[in-house]
């Protein structure tokens, strides 16, 4: 246990319904400094080209994380208490200005870089992550990236030439040699295209897709062996779209597509993430306006929690 942790409430002593809703229950802080995790909301959607709402997302994330508990009874990681996490509160974005917000965000991950800290970001629409990585990556030279999706998010533009939207993350983030396609694995993928030319992207600069029929042919186990050998031991981070995961377990997403996974399998996979050399995190796309059970944020949480354990395994092996 670290010697200056910071412990949610015990569900029984305090009811996991009652207190203000932060992220797992966790105090909220404004003074960052000597903090391991960061768990950091971006409710932004400027970035949808359909279906709006996860702007909504990081409000009901955190309502619905109360039902988190202290310890992984899978793995029996204990994240709170052998790191110091807190709710960090939300960037603050402006929901009418792209460029703004994406500067907002850069600058806040660039001050959460220099502080040492490991972000776990909920979203918010996919487009997030480029400032994300914008800030966290820097100068430093490019990461590797594990990309749980049902898209691959490397499309050129949309509209006629909107360069920024949550479908051209990643296409930006190589451009800007923040990610190294190399060293990037994408699983999941599935459903109608507009056409080849993020296949033939992919291709060309050498991302590993794993599209959904061959997930299913290989087998979870080679997917994992996979997801290593693509990125090594360098500097990782983790993105997870909700709308990886099968429409029947996470209806709430602006993009949903059928034929995925299943929330345990995201779970294993995202276990099997300890051993990595991983810099931060986030998961997205949760949109309340479709999520009218909550059910989306309870799988979103727990997959929240799940990739808090496994940052905290790689700040306990950092120090």
């Amino acid at each position: 246990m670290s010697t200056n942790t910071v412990l949610p409430p015990d569900g029984m002593d305090l009811p996991r319904f009652s207190g203000i809703a932060t992220f797992m229950r966790l105090p909220h802080v404004t003074e960052f400094e000597g903090y391991d995790i960061g768990i950091i909301g971006v409710p932004w959607d400027a970035g949808v080209t359909n279906r709006p709402g996860t702007r909504h997302g990081p409000r009901q994330l955190r309502d619905m994380s109360s039902l988190i508990r202290r310890y992984n009874g899978a793995t029996w990681v204990a994240p709170f208490d052998d790191c110091k996490i807190a709710d960090f509160g939300d960037v603050k974005i402006n929901p009418v200005d792209l460029d703004m917000t994406m500067q907002r965000v850069t600058d806040y991950m660039a001050e959460i870089r220099r502080m040492e800290i490991m972000p776990m970001v909920a979203g918010g629409d996919h487009m997030i992550s480029l400032p994300i990585l914008r800030g966290l990556v820097g100068d430093s030279g490019p990461v590797g990236m594990v990309h749980f999706d049902a898209h691959m998010d490397v499309n050129d533009s949309y509209f006629g030439g909107s360069k920024l939207t949550h479908g051209t993350p990643f296409r930006r983030a190589i451009e800007e040699n923040l990610l190294d396609p190399k060293r990037l694995v994408q699983i999941g993928i599935r459903g109608s295209r507009y056409d080849r030319s993020d296949e033939e992207y992919a291709k060309e600069v050498g991302i590993r897709v794993i599209t959904i029929e061959e997930y299913f042919d290989i087998g979870i186990q080679k997917v994992i062996e996979e997801i290593h050998r693509v990125v090594g031991d360098e500097r990782t981070y983790v993105t997870f779209d909700i709308d990886c995961l099968d429409p029947c377990y996470a209806p709430g997403t602006g993009t949903p597509e059928i034929g995925g996974y299943t929330p345990f399998d995201a779970q294993v996979m995202i276990r099997s993430l300890g051993d990595l050399n991983l810099i931060g995190a986030d998961l997205v796309e949760v949109s309340p306006p479709f999520d009218q059970s909550g059910g989306t944020a309870i799988v979103g949480v727990n997959l929240m929690f799940e990739l808090i354990c496994v940052l905290s395994q790689a700040r306990c092996r950092q120090r």
